[in-house]
């Protein structure tokens, strides 16, 4: 697998980023731009991208295509198109968003709304609208599962594959995303196998980080951390992966928020992949 993450740290141009990339050690990275940013800009990092020999697993949209105020619903879309269709002229396998809501208390947040049947059929226009538009033939549009939005497992991830009904739909995996009960929590490894052996053939990205669960009277809480601070069994979950994905697909950190916090984790994962017998 190609272990990566985002490159993270100060920097105010492509060869400042350049010097932490090299630091960083990923062979997997998100993408450093947007379709938003200077043409020449993005051949800039581009450049630097293929003289290391790195790959951009995934370019992120993050904006809520469900928004209940029409002109920033209207914004989103266009600019999940324009992130779809840079992502295909420049080869980066996955584009990632989440569904989305139509609730007012966040762009990502909890909301009865997010379960309607009427929700999920906009879902799935949505994704069509934007693939039929941009007609990409290298880029997969993908969304990651949340804990309180569709899909919010493999087989919710599974029938809206079947439902978008179009080839360049594929699936992004965060099984951490996905861990939202005690059962799953506490049966990690066999909920993990059964994400990747369902949605294995779809999958086009993956983000990797661990989870802790707090037991307090009843109710239990769980909260996302750094691969090492949570219960994940890091040996079994990058042998599963190792099972079911090609041996250069992408393994990327997420939501670090220093340079030294992904290296850290970096470290943790990379010790665990030596004692799986895992190449990096």
């Amino acid at each position: 697998m190609l272990l990566g993450g985002t490159v993270t740290g100060d920097y105010s141009s492509p060869k400042e980023w350049e010097e932490l990339l090299i630091r960083s050690r990923f062979k997997a990275i998100t993408a450093p731009f947007t379709c938003q940013t200077p043409e020449k800009e993005i051949e800039e990092y581009c450049e630097i991208i293929l003289k290391h020999n790195v790959r951009i697993a995934e370019i992120g949209v993050w904006k809520n295509l469900l928004d209940p105020d029409p002109v920033r619903a209207a914004e989103a879309m266009a600019y999940a198109k324009g992130q779809l269709a840079l992502g295909d002229k420049l080869g980066i396998p996955c584009c990632v968003n989440i569904a989305g809501t139509s609730g007012t208390a966040s762009w990502d947040g909890a909301d009865p709304s997010n379960y309607s049947p009427e929700t999920y059929d906009r879902i799935v226009a949505q994704i069509r609208e934007i693939l039929d538009e941009v007609k990409p033939v290298r880029t997969y549009y993908t969304l990651e599962p949340m804990p309180w939005m569709i899909p919010d497992s493999p087989d919710v991830y599974l029938q809206l594959i079947k439902d978008v009904d179009r080839p360049q739909f594929g699936a992004h995996m965060d099984f951490v995303n996905m861990i939202c009960s005690p059962r799953r929590f506490l049966d990690a490894n066999t909920f993990i196998e059964e994400c990747f052996r369902k949605l294995a053939p779809y999958i086009r990205s993956t983000h990797i980080k661990d989870s802790h669960m707090d037991l307090i009277r009843l109710t239990s809480f769980f909260a996302e951390c750094n691969p090492g601070e949570g219960g994940l069994d890091y040996v079994a979950i990058l042998r599963i992966i190792d099972r079911y994905l090609p041996k250069d697909a992408p393994v990327l950190l997420e939501h670090m928020s220093t340079f030294e916090e992904y290296a850290a984790a970096y470290d943790y994962v990379a010790e665990k992949a030596d004692k799986a017998g895992i190449d990096i």
